[in-house]
């Protein structure tokens, strides 16, 4: 059994400060593109998500990975018969993102990327206090 390897705090919160402000920004890109029905390829906007992982056996923060889109929910069909991307029919083919779970989403981001900047503080606070003790 190996000890695992453990990172300083702040590179720990740094690494968590990271991770979440690029998960915010590809929910941002959700929320931006909930409406956009007709990407270049010709498909509504995807559903996209942010892959985040962890070395194994260090503790050592998070490490941001590739951004993948959602392949597996199907494209909601809203009736719009006047809408240009309707089909015969006059259904419209809309993008995979539901707003309450990206919203969801955000608020749980924005308050990891808070705590990992209170550890910041918290750290900064305790290294000054071991410094004056030191004097």
């Amino acid at each position: 059994m190996s000890i695992p390897r453990v990172g300083s705090p702040i590179d720990i919160a740094v690494s968590g400060l990271r991770a979440n402000s690029a998960r915010m920004n590809v929910i941002s890109s959700n929320i931006a593109n909930s409406s956009t029905t007709r990407t270049p390829n010709g498909d509504p906007y995807r559903r996209k998500d942010l892959v985040l992982s962890t070395n194994p056996g260090q503790v050592a923060g998070v490490q941001i990975g590739e951004t993948v889109e959602d392949m597996a929910t199907e494209f909601p069909k809203l009736y719009e018969p006047g809408h240009p991307d309707a089909d015969a029919n006059g259904y419209v083919q809309m993008p995979n993102v539901q707003l309450p779970v990206e919203m969801i989403n955000l608020v749980e981001a924005s308050r990891a990327y808070q705590a990992n900047a209170a550890v910041m503080r918290r750290f900064s606070e305790l290294s000054d206090t071991t410094l004056e003790l030191l004097k």
